[in-house]
């Protein structure tokens, strides 16, 4: 099964993925909630070099994971 990379739209705050747009909002510098239509799938903390999910909703932890590394790999460069 192939499956496309996550898009990233910064000035948005977005992150298209799977047919999906997730909104990105930050709670620090490095953790970020991500929600969908407004209602929260899951938490996205960077650490050790990589974006840990943490699933609070209809979303899988690998979907979150490749959000959360999609999103930070943008905003670092």
């Amino acid at each position: 099964m192939t499956t496309s990379a996550p898009v990233v739209d910064i000035a948005a705050k977005t992150v298209t993925h799977e047919g999906r747009t997730f909104t990105m909002r930050p709670l620090s510098e490095d953790s970020y909630t991500v929600l969908v239509a407004g209602v929260p799938v899951g938490r996205v903390v960077f650490s050790f070099g990589a974006a840990n999910p943490v699933v609070e909703g209809d979303i899988t932890e690998d979907a979150l994971a490749a959000i959360g590394d999609a999103w930070f790999a943008a905003i670092e460069s």
